[in-house]
């Protein structure tokens, strides 16, 4: 298999920063839908986002209060939502399936 092109210093540092920011603002919004600072339903209109987009499902449904990863795992099995979909990723019923499952509690 060909390995990439390398990249210069500068270009990795780039890089580097560039992931380290994108990490942050995972964490920052998992943080807020853990406060309550924001809902599911807010998170979802945001999938087009390249920061929200790529975040796991399971991940963000960890991170609702009150769900764990027994629970996450059970609900996306009901759902039929592959293991390793990511937010972008999830077709429109999926996304008002989840956003219904959570309205009721």
């Amino acid at each position: 298999m060909p390995l990439p092109p390398p990249l210069s210093a500068e270009q990795r540092r780039q890089a580097l920063e560039k992931a380290a920011i994108a990490r942050r603002k995972r964490a920052e919004l998992k943080e807020q839908l853990k406060s309550g600072r924001t809902t599911l339903g807010a998170l979802m209109e945001r999938t087009n986002d390249e920061i929200v987009g790529k975040m796991k499902v399971s991940n963000v449904l960890e991170s609702l209060p009150g769900v764990g990863r027994v629970r996450a795992r059970k609900l996306m099995e009901k759902l039929d939502i592959s293991e390793s979909r990511r937010m972008r990723g999830l077709g429109s019923k999926q996304k008002q399936n989840l956003l219904a499952e959570f309205s009721r509690r």
